[in-house]
């Protein structure tokens, strides 16, 4: 079952025939308060004319009082007001007003007066030799003004009416019509054609707005696509030389004999132990850009963790005829991994030191600027070509100075990732040797 409150359109239409249906309560209430105003100014209008004609009378009695209304009647100049004046046997004394006097004194709303049905609003008042003197005016005016009112109200009512059908019907079309054009690229995107993205008007608008955060995630996923499919091809194409060496070392273990057949499958335990290590590394980078690990983050002394490290590779660097001197600032924690940090510290001291020629001075420099701790690790060995430092940060990518070496190009994919995961990045420096910074936020 629909629901049209679901739909833009029937959202909008319900929106506007409320605000509608508000002019007839608006309109009653208007109605109401205008009406009794209109009433309470005729009662003071009648109240005041009479306190005035018998403040005229003074002593004059009834007599004075008769020509008062006589002149009034005369001159006509109190208009819609009428007059009649009665003795204390009901005879007519004065007064051209046709209608029934009330016997009790006091306000009456509803007077029927003359032949062609008129209604009055009048004040009857007892006199004190028993005369009656009633003061009437005409409520055509009150009329008039109620219906005036009725007319704007049903005008406002019908006005809002096709405003809320017209606006309901021109937001129904432009939403639908902006919502269409994102349905038909996000079929041409399920179609196959992943560089499809949303449109974009150009307006700012909340659409342009949600097509944008799309956009970005389709850039996302599109990225996750590309590097799915490009560490697939490098997963097969790296994994075929160690494969391939494990199955000579099998056939070579099956041809052999004594010493030979344990040496045999001695290495071929090697190759098998190489090839976990490189899929432990792969899942290790998948697990980290996933951004899960975020859960177990706690506060990490980055001054603590490199001087150990430092400290830890230091007869490394010296036995390889290397030599590696830090300075680290004190006091700089972050919220991050301590063994996602410690990996990315030791990856890049094990790059410096498995790739660089023997007498090559390497420094680690950790500072702080503004909201995030800077990680440099520079040497001045040959450096890697031009050519070679923008994919560096892919897996399994390695310069052809470094391919007769141990590894599988996954260390500074690695540490790219762990700088990503603690909102930083990782960047190779323009300089003499080979200089990496790593920025994390603090």
């Amino acid at each position: 079952m629909r629901r049209p409150w679901r739909t833009t359109f029937g959202l909008t239409a319900l929106v506007s025939l409320g605000f509608a249906l508000a002019i007839p309560v608006i309109g009653g209430l208007a109605y109401a308060v205008v009406h009794e105003a209109m009433e309470v100014q005729l009662d003071h209008r009648i109240a005041t004319e009479t306190r005035s004609l018998l403040a005229r009378t003074g002593n004059g009695g009834t007599a004075q009082l008769a020509t008062l209304i006589h002149q009034r009647d005369a001159a006509q100049s109190t208009a819609s007001l009428g007059y009649i004046l009665l003795d204390r046997d009901g005879e007519r004394l004065a007064g051209a007003f046709d209608a029934q006097v009330p016997e009790t004194p006091g306000y009456v709303e509803l007077l029927p007066y003359g032949r062609d049905g008129g209604i009055a609003q009048s004040l009857t008042t007892r006199l004190p030799d028993g005369s009656r003197l009633l003061v009437a005016v005409d409520r055509r005016v009150i009329d008039e003004m109620d219906i005036t009112i009725l007319k704007l109200f049903l005008a406002a009512f019908a006005a809002m009416l096709l405003l809320a059908v017209g606006g309901a019907w021109t937001v129904g079309v432009v939403t639908q019509r902006r919502l269409r054009r994102f349905d038909d690229a996000a079929h041409v995107i399920i179609a196959g054609d992943l560089a499809q993205r949303m449109p974009l008007d150009g307006s700012g608008s909340e659409f342009d707005r949600v097509a944008d955060t799309l956009n970005h995630m389709l850039d996302r996923n599109a990225a996750l696509v590309e590097n799915l499919r490009q560490v697939s091809s490098d997963v097969a194409h790296d994994l075929r030389t160690p494969l391939t060496r494990l199955h000579n070392r099998l056939h070579e273990a099956l041809t052999r004999e004594g010493d030979e057949r344990v040496a045999a499958i001695e290495a071929a335990s090697g190759e098998s132990h190489e090839l976990l290590e490189l899929f432990a590394a792969i899942l290790r980078i998948s697990e980290v850009e996933a951004g899960t690990l975020r859960r177990d983050f706690r506060d990490v002394s980055m001054t603590d963790l490199v001087e150990d490290l430092v400290d830890s590779y230091n007869p490394d660097f010296e036995n390889a005829g290397h030599r590696l001197t830090s300075t680290v600032a004190p006091d700089l924690v972050l919220h991050g991994d301590r063994r996602l940090l410690r990996q990315l510290v030791a990856n890049l001291l094990d790059n410096a030191l498995r790739h660089t020629p023997v007498g090559t001075r390497v420094s680690i420099a950790l500072s702080a600027q503004d909201d995030h701790i800077l990680l440099r690790v520079c040497d001045d060995g040959p450096g890697v070509p031009a050519g070679d430092v923008s994919r560096l940060f892919d897996r399994f990518s390695r310069s052809e100075a470094s391919r007769s070496t141990d590894g599988h190009g996954l260390g500074l994919a690695l540490v790219n990732a762990v700088a990503r995961i603690h909102g930083g990045s990782a960047a190779i420096l323009p300089a003499p040797g080979f200089q990496i910074e790593v920025r994390l936020a603090r």
